[in-house]
Order: structure tokens, then C-alpha cells, then sequence
């Protein structure tokens, strides 16, 4: 038995105990499992014994002929965290920064200690968490909603915990096709308002980068998988300016003056090294993936940028450009 399978299994059965007021039977236990967990008897009772041994207050009793387990009085809260006012007043002036993650399991379980956090907070400090909200806020920026795929996000977070392969059905917007994949899921990795899973797709024979809202369907298979002990899965993202991957080049751009003034002040990728210029001119040199993404990225910027090196992202951009301006007078005329 996997080691994965019993934690996940063992937390299922705390969220029951956590639920149940009154205490759960066997029954209510077995019904509460996913049906790709082990659902034998025996392993529940052992499940629930290894709770206890590790210092869970778990209390058995006999209620009308049958045997319910329940936590200990007490314990369905953990006491009180030593938090200071302006801590829960921070905590709860955070919320909105969740946005992102709505529909995953992290944000319902994090939304709800933020409410318990807000309902610990008096009146009169509530109010002065609406005034900093007057005053002050965060642009989330563009992003993506994932409500609608709790379900298949529930599933690759215990396909990735139990090392299990997934097929799938998958929309590729870059060749407008749907095609059906068998993918060892290797992690769930949310970046630029987006989450992403990465795993290794048996169709393409290389490891690949799937958006989550284009899973069409999803099934959890019995099939283990290992992930190679030379994958780094931090390593396999490094090169990307946000997402894309692609041949590795080293580019150096000349940003202008009134550009430099904000480009100066944020991380654009790791390797990113800057060097100030005589009128106030900045020269950025960084080592990243050739990309579409790059390309966007660099024409962002406008007249304000200058590419150095290399040609081909130069002439790319120009040819970009050009095409720009060529559409703009289209629709002009």
C-alpha cells in the first residue's frame, strides 16, 4: 500500500471526524472515501487506530449498537493562535488576494480560517480594515477563475500525491484540436494569474506544460508512475519569461530613459542583470526561453526599448512591428 494513499485516506477520515458532531460509524466512514482509496473495513479501523497513536484525541463509544468514533471535546478547535490585533486586522485585509485561486481546495480551506480570523476581530477594528481598504488595494491583474474545475483540480492533487498517471482529454489552443493524452502529473504550478500542470505526456515523449481550464475530461488510472530521480521541476521552468519554453538565448536590450525609470525597479526573470547608462539609459542582459513570449513581452515596451542581441529576436520584434503597423492602417483606410 503506498504510503501516499494511507495519508490521504487518514485525512479524509479527519475531516469526517471533524464534521460529525456526534461522531461517524464504519459506514459513514467508507461512504466518505473516494472510491479509488481503499475502502476495507479492517483498513479504516487501523487508519483510525494510527490517528489515536499519534496523539489524535479520538474517543470510541457504543451509540444504539454502533460503534462511532469522535474527537475529544475540545479539540475540534485548536485553541487560539497568539495573534495581535493588527495581525488579524492584516489577515483579514488579505482576503481579496485569494481571488485567484478560487475553486481550488487551498482557497476554501484558507477562506475559511480568514473568516474565522475576521469574526475574532471587535467592531471598531473591522472598521479601521475597511478605511486601509479605501486607502489602499492590489491590482490582482488578469487572471483566471477555476471554480468550475475543483473537480479535476481535486483529482491531480491526488493523482500527484499518489504518483498515479491521468488521461485526459486536452484542448490545444495553438492547433485548435482536442486530442486525448496519458500524462504522469508531476505538479500543479500557478503562475501569471494561471495554473498549470506539469507532467510527462506519453503521446509527446517529453514533459509538457498543460493549462488546467483546457482538461476536458479527466480520469485518475491505476497505473503508478516514478517521476526521474534527474527532473527538476524548478529547473524545467527556469528559462521561461513567464510560461513558454523554448531554445535557451541570451538577450540584452537598451531601454530608454523615461522606460528605464519603472523597468529598473521589478523582477522580470532570475537571470535578469542591470547596468545603469550615461543619460539615464539601462542596459538589461538575461538568459531565457526563444518565445512568442519573449517577442510580446519586448514590444510591451513600445519605442522604449531597444534589442541588442540577438539578431533573430531583433528581427523578429521588427517583423512584429511592422505587421502592427501594417494592421493598423487596414482598418484606418
Amino acid at each position: 500500500m503506498p504510503r501516499n494513499d494511507q495519508v490521504i485516506r487518514q485525512l479524509y477520515l479527519l475531516q469526517q471526524l471533524e464534521a460529525a458532531r456526534h461522531g461517524a460509524t464504519l459506514a459513514q466512514f467508507l461512504d466518505a472515501l473516494p472510491p479509488d482509496l481503499s475502502r476495507h473495513p479492517r483498513t479504516i479501523r487501523r487508519d483510525l487506530a494510527a490517528l489515536e497513536a499519534a496523539n489524535f484525541p479520538i474517543v470510541t463509544e457504543r451509540v444504539n449498537g454502533q460503534v462511532r468514533w469522535r474527537l475529544m471535546e475540545g479539540f475540534r478547535n485548536i485553541p487560539a493562535l497568539p495573534l495581535s490585533p493588527t495581525e488579524l486586522m492584516a489577515l483579514a485585509f488579505s482576503r481579496h488576494l485569494l481571488t485567484p485561486l478560487e475553486g481550488t481546495e487551498i482557497q476554501t480551506a484558507l477562506d475559511s480560517a480568514l473568516s474565522k480570523a475576521s469574526a475574532s476581530i471587535p467592531p471598531p477594528a473591522m472598521e479601521f480594515v475597511q478605511q486601509l481598504q479605501n486607502s489602499f488595494s492590489v491590482g490582482l491583474g488578469p487572471h483566471k477563475h477555476y471554480r468550475q474545475h475543483r473537480a479535476a483540480i481535486d483529482t491531480l492533487t491526488r493523482a500527484i500525491a499518489q504518483k498515479r498517471t491521468v488521461q485526459m482529454r486536452y484542448y490545444s489552443a495553438s492547433r485548435n484540436v482536442t486530442s486525448r493524452r496519458e500524462v504522469d502529473p508531476y505538479r500543479l504550478r500557478y503562475v501569471d494569474g494561471a495554473l498549470y500542470l506539469i507532467g510527462y505526456c506519453h503521446w509527446r515523449k517529453d514533459v509538457r506544460m498543460f493549462a488546467v481550464e483546457r482538461i476536458r475530461s479527466l480520469t485518475l488510472t491505476d497505473h503508478p508512475y516514478q517521476m526521474p530521480l534527474h527532473f527538476d521541476v524548478n529547473a524545467y521552468v527556469e528559462d521561461a519569461l513567464v510560461v513558454m519554453r523554448g531554445k535557451r538565448i541570451d538577450v540584452e536590450l537598451l531601454f530608454e530613459k523615461p522606460t528605464a525609470a519603472w523597468v529598473k525597479d521589478r523582477v522580470w526573470h532570475p537571470s535578469q542583470k542591470l547596468a545603469p547608462l550615461k543619460g539615464g539609459r539601462l542596459q538589461m542582459r538575461l538568459t531565457v526561453a526563444d518565445t512568442r513570449e519573449l517577442v510580446g513581452w519586448v514590444l510591451s515596451f513600445g519605442a522604449g526599448v531597444r534589442v541588442i542581441r540577438p539578431e533573430t529576436l531583433q528581427a523578429t520584434v521588427e517583423e512584429e512591428a511592422e505587421k502592427i503597423l501594417r494592421k493598423g492602417k487596414e482598418i484606418s483606410e
